[in-house]
């Protein structure tokens, strides 16, 4: 009887697995199906920019670099994200911290908030801006009479794409927060840690992984955001162009390969990014397989040193 029941429960195990395995065709064609699209969608277009940029040469490609043009974007492009990601961290932490770990009025309003610029067009963005720091803008002429300068300059670049950037540190940290709860926090506090003591040594060691991550996203997105910052740029060649706008005023201006070869360095950058990212999830995965086995492995030692 039981090795009826046995054989039974084996046939409809097999069945089981039988019915929700697909076919090796079907297999093949979606693996198929998904390696061209990144092929022609993503490979291609990336090996293009690599071909177009070295089409003359690689002194051509150099020279262009090194035009004082193209490094005026470059210096551009490192100061506004020098100067927008560590605001976004900052806010990231704190934005997360406060919506994982306490409960407010208006909890829900900050989340909506926070994922704005997700919803709103970049150039929408840029023409906030413009509207409220113009010469014909709310605060335009009050700026105007005390000489400072935010549209056309580099603070209204920093802000644009602080404002397009933003999201990014705290969309990765508050799921990360909220999984975590409080418990070690309150024990912190328990034994007399401070608030600062708290966020040092329990909060921002358990959330490092998610940290770097989110500040990779917004630096690549802040070197690479186009849109908003093309509105309050004022296209200035040599004071206010970006990476992004220098290779559409190259294009423009029909030097194909020098566009190219400073488009390639946004490409390297996207590499970059890609790599960081892969690498970050590998080590998160292997620090949380670790913490998981840790525990059975001593128990499994105390079992043996018991015996």
């Amino acid at each position: 009887m039981a090795g009826s029941l046995k054989r039974k429960a084996v046939v409809g195990t097999q069945k089981s697995q039988r019915g929700s395995e697909e076919s090796p065709w079907v297999k093949w064609l979606l693996i198929g199906v998904a390696g061209l699209f990144c092929g022609v969608f993503l490979l291609l277009p990336l090996i293009n920019v690599f071909a177009q940029a070295f089409a003359k040469g690689l002194p051509h490609y150099w020279a262009s670099l090194r035009h004082p043009d193209s490094l005026a974007a470059m210096r551009l492009t490192l100061l506004v994200a020098a100067i927008s990601v560590p605001l976004n961290v900052v806010f990231g932490l704190a934005a997360a911290w406060a919506i994982a770990k306490f409960e407010f009025k208006g909890k829900a309003l900050l989340i909506t908030l926070i994922d704005l610029p997700f919803s709103v067009s970049p150039i929408v963005a840029g023409l906030i801006f413009i509207v409220l720091f113009g010469l014909q803008g709310y605060w335009g002429e009050w700026l105007m009479d005390r000489d400072l300068r935010i549209i056309f300059a580099v603070p209204g670049l920093a802000l644009a794409t602080v404002f397009i950037t933003f999201p990014f540190v705290a969309r990765e940290l508050i799921p990360l927060m909220q999984a975590q709860g409080s418990d070690q926090e309150q024990a912190a506090l328990t034994l007399g840690a401070s608030g600062w003591q708290t966020f040092w040594h329990v909060t921002l060691p358990s959330v490092k992984w998610g940290l770097l991550y989110g500040v990779i996203l917004c630096n690549a997105r802040a070197m690479g955001e186009f849109g908003a910052v093309s509105v309050v740029s004022g296209h200035i060649t040599g004071q206010t162009d970006t990476l992004p706008l220098r290779v559409e005023k190259l294009y423009h201006e029909y030097q194909g390969p020098a566009a190219f070869a400073v488009a390639s360095l946004l490409a390297l950058l996207a590499l970059l990014t890609l790599f960081l990212k892969t690498y970050l999830e590998w080590k998160q995965h292997r620090e949380q397989a670790a913490a998981q086995g840790a525990p059975a492995d001593s128990g499994h030692q105390d079992e043996t040193s018991h015996l």
